[in-house]
C-alpha cells in the first residue's frame, strides 16, 4: 500500500508541475501576442489602403497633383511612420481643440467642423500635409512668381509651402465657426501678408482665391480664419520699403491730407461766399470734387489715428467703412468730371439733361453708399496693417477693408474702369487742342494760346484723377519712386486743385473774351468748357 501510495503522489505532483509549466508558456505566448498585436493590426487592418503621409509622394507621377492629393487623403490610412515625417502630422479629434503640430503651424478646429466631419460621431481624424509649392502653379499674376530669389518682385509663399489640412472623410466647407491656421513667423520674411486657399475648377485646373478666409496677426503671426478646410498659404510680398522710407512715406501722407483739408475747406467756403442764384455746372462739379477730396483726407487721418488704439473694433469697423466710401466717392466724382468733360468735348451741342446736377449727385454720392452697405452687411471692414517690421517699432495700422478680394473688385477694379473712361478723355481733348493749334496763324498768339492749353491739360489732369495710375505701377523695379510720387501727388491733390482753381480765376479776370481764332480753356467762372473754331 506505502509504495503505490507513494507513486500516486509523485504522479498528481508531476502532474501539478506539467499543468504549472504549460500555464507558464501560456501565459508568454499571450504577452507575445499583446506585445506583437499592436504592431501588425494597422498592418492587417489597412491592407490595401495607403498610408496618408506617402500620399503626396506617389501624387507627383500625376498631371493635377493637387487634386490628386485632394482625392486620396480621404480614403488613406492615417497611420504615421516610426519615424517622425517633418511633413506630416496626424492626430485624433473629439471635441473642440487647439492643436499644435510643433511644425510651425498652429490649428484650432471649430466644434461645428468636428460634427460635420463625423457625421455626429464626435470623433474625426486630423491629418495635416505641408506640401511644396511647386506643386500648386498658376498662370495668373497673383502666384506668378515664388521661390526665393530676391530679384523677383511677385508675391511669394510663407515658407515656401502650402498647408494642407483635411479632418475626416467628409468635406468641410461653408462653416458658420471658422478653422483657425496660424502660421507662426518663425522665418525672416516679410509680415505683409494675404491668407488664400486653392480652388480647384471644373476643369481641373487651380488658382489662389480668399474669399471665406480672412486675415489678421497676432504676436507677429499670420491667422487665417476660414470656413472650410482645403490647401492653404500666405502670400507674402518681400519688396516691402525699408523703415526709414517707411516713415519718409507716412510724414509725407500725413502733412500732405492736412493740406489738402484746409485747401479743400478754403475753397469750399470761397465757393459758398461768391455762390450766384444758378451756379455754372462746371463749378459745382469741381466743389464736389473738392468735397470729397476733404472728407477723404479726414477720414484717412482719423482712420490712423484709431487704429492705432485698444478696445475700439466697433469704431474702427466704422472709420473703415467711412474711408471706403470718400475713396469711392472720389473715384465717383473724377469719373464725373470726365462724363461732363466728354459732353462739352464730344456732344458739344444739345447737351441740356433735366436735372443735370440732381442726377450727378445722387450718382457721386449714391453708388458709393449702396457699394459699403452691402460691404458693411458682410463685415469686411477692421484693423488692417499694411506694414510692421522686425522691430515693432515702425507700423502703418489703417482702419480698412480686411478682405483683400473686396478690396481688388471695388478699389482697384473701380479705379481701373474710372482712369481708362479719362484717359480716353484727356486723349480726345489733347487731339482737338492740336487741331485748333494747327488752324493757328499768328505765331505770338499761338504760344500764349499753347500756354493757357497746357495749364489747362495740368489742371484737367488733377480734377481727373490722373496721378491715381501710379497706383498701379508700385510694383517692379522702379516701385519706391513710384511709391513716392504717387504718395505726393495724391496726398497734396486738395493743394493743387486749389492752386489752378486761383490761377485760372486770376487769369479769368484779365481775359474778358474767347480768342476767335481757336481755344479750349477751362474755367470756374464759366458757364461751361468751351471750344470754338473758325
Amino acid at each position: 500500500m506505502r509504495p503505490a501510495f507513494q507513486r500516486q503522489v509523485l504522479t498528481e505532483s508531476t502532474r501539478t508541475r506539467g499543468i504549472e509549466h504549460s500555464t507558464r508558456e501560456m501565459r508568454g505566448l499571450y504577452c507575445f501576442v499583446l506585445w506583437i498585436f499592436p504592431i501588425f493590426c494597422p498592418t492587417i487592418a489597412t491592407k490595401g489602403r495607403e498610408r496618408c503621409y506617402e500620399v503626396p509622394k506617389n501624387c507627383q507621377t500625376h498631371d493635377n497633383v493637387p487634386s490628386c492629393i485632394e482625392d486620396r487623403m480621404r480614403r488613406c490610412s492615417s497611420v504615421g511612420p516610426r519615424i517622425r515625417d517633418e511633413t506630416y502630422f496626424s492626430t485624433l479629434i473629439s471635441s473642440e481643440e487647439t492643436v499644435n503640430t510643433e511644425r510651425g503651424y498652429v490649428i484650432h478646429i471649430s466644434d461645428e467642423a468636428l460634427q460635420r466631419s463625423s457625421n455626429g460621431q464626435g470623433k474625426a481624424g486630423l491629418i495635416v500635409s505641408l506640401l511644396n509649392d511647386t506643386f500648386f502653379s498658376v498662370s495668373s499674376s497673383l502666384d506668378s512668381k515664388k521661390g526665393n530669389d530676391p530679384n523677383r518682385t511677385g508675391p511669394i509663399l510663407h515658407g515656401q509651402n502650402v498647408l494642407g489640412v483635411w479632418l475626416g472623410e467628409k468635406e468641410v466647407h461653408n462653416l458658420s465657426q471658422p478653422v483657425q491656421l496660424t502660421f507662426l513667423n518663425n522665418i525672416n520674411q516679410s509680415e505683409n501678408g494675404i491668407c488664400v486657399y486653392w480652388h480647384l475648377d471644373k476643369n481641373g485646373k487651380g488658382n489662389w482665391r480668399t474669399d471665406g478666409c480672412t486675415t489678421s496677426i497676432v504676436n507677429d503671426s499670420f491667422v487665417c480664419s476660414c470656413n472650410h478646410l482645403s490647401f492653404f498659404a500666405v502670400l507674402i510680398n518681400p519688396k516691402i520699403p525699408e523703415e526709414p522710407h517707411i516713415v519718409s512715406l507716412n510724414y509725407i501722407s500725413y502733412v500732405g491730407s492736412a493740406l489738402s483739408i484746409a485747401f479743400t475747406a478754403l475753397m469750399i467756403v470761397m465757393f459758398l461766399c461768391q455762390r450766384k442764384k444758378q451756379s455754372e455746372h462746371s463749378v459745382v462739379i469741381h466743389v464736389q470734387l473738392s468735397g470729397s477730396l476733404f472728407l477723404l483726407h479726414i477720414s484717412f487721418l482719423c482712420s490712423v489715428w484709431f487704429s492705432g488704439q485698444k478696445d475700439i473694433d466697433l469704431v474702427c469697423q466704422g472709420l473703415g467703412l467711412l474711408l471706403h466710401w470718400c475713396l469711392l466717392a472720389t473715384f465717383t466724382w473724377t469719373a464725373i468730371e470726365g462724363f461732363h468733360l466728354y459732353l462739352l468735348l464730344v456732344r458739344v451741342f444739345n447737351i441740356y439733361i433735366k436735372r443735370y446736377l440732381l442726377k450727378l449727385s445722387l450718382v457721386g454720392w449714391g453708388v458709393p453708399a449702396i457699394t459699403v452697405i452691402i460691404c458693411g452687411v458682410t463685415k469686411v471692414y477692421g484693423k488692417y496693417t499694411f506694414y510692421k517690421d522686425k522691430e515693432k517699432s515702425t507700423s502703418t495700422p489703417l482702419c480698412w477693408i480686411t478682405t483683400q478680394t473686396v478690396s481688388y473688385i471695388t478699389v482697384n477694379g473701380y479705379l481701373g474702369l474710372v482712369m481708362l473712361f479719362n484717359m480716353v478723355m484727356l486723349v480726345v481733348l489733347l487731339i482737338k487742342m492740336r487741331r485748333l493749334r494747327s488752324q493757328s496763324l499768328q505765331f505770338k498768339d499761338h504760344r500764349r494760346r499753347a500756354w493757357r492749353e497746357w495749364v489747362s491739360v495740368l489742371g484737367l489732369c488733377c480734377v481727373l484723377g490722373v496721378p491715381w495710375v501710379l497706383a498701379f505701377s508700385t510694383h517692379g523695379p522702379l516701385s519706391l519712386s513710384s511709391l513716392y510720387v504717387f504718395t505726393i501727388l495724391n496726398s497734396f491733390q486738395g493743394v493743387y486743385i486749389f492752386l489752378w482753381f486761383l490761377t485760372l480765376t486770376c487769369k479769368a479776370q484779365k481775359d474778358e473774351y474767347i480768342s476767335s481764332k481757336g481755344t479750349i480753356q477751362v474755367s470756374f467762372n464759366s458757364n461751361d468748357e468751351i471750344v470754338t473754331t473758325r
